[in-house]
């Protein structure tokens, strides 16, 4: 491995962790951190954004907007906040069968993502 693919790993799963650690301080209302973990998502998310365009100029790509990629990429996201709206409607605020409803269409969203990223043969 070389180290710029380390170095862009490491910084990869600091993102990915700030993100994820700023999301439950959102989500779990035990804590009481509420802005402390909207701060820390979206220091996590820039974080991340900023990795995947480092990346693409490092290897040489000129940074074009790919309309078709970020449709997906907007597709997916709204596909897991879907599905973890269904998570939150179950675990915090005790709503099981609409959290369960969706939570289901939050899946069938994400499921989506294989066909419109793969495609049908």
């Amino acid at each position: 491995m070389k180290k710029a693919d380390f170095i862009t790993l490491v910084i990869g799963v600091v993102g990915g962790l700030l993100f994820a650690v700023g999301m439950c301080m959102c989500l779990l209302p035990e804590w009481g951190v509420f802005s402390q973990g909207v701060v820390a998502a979206v220091i996590g998310a820039g974080i991340l954004l900023a990795l995947a365009v480092v990346s693409g100029v490092r290897a040489g790509k000129q940074f074009r907007i790919n309309w078709k990629f970020a449709g997906k990429v907007l597709f997916g996201t709204v596909g897991a906040l879907v599905l973890g709206l269904g998570m939150c409607m179950i675990m915090v605020w005790n709503m099981m069968l609409q959290g369960i409803l969706v939570g289901i269409v939050g899946m069938v969203l994400l499921l989506c993502l294989i066909p419109m990223c793969m495609g049908l043969k």
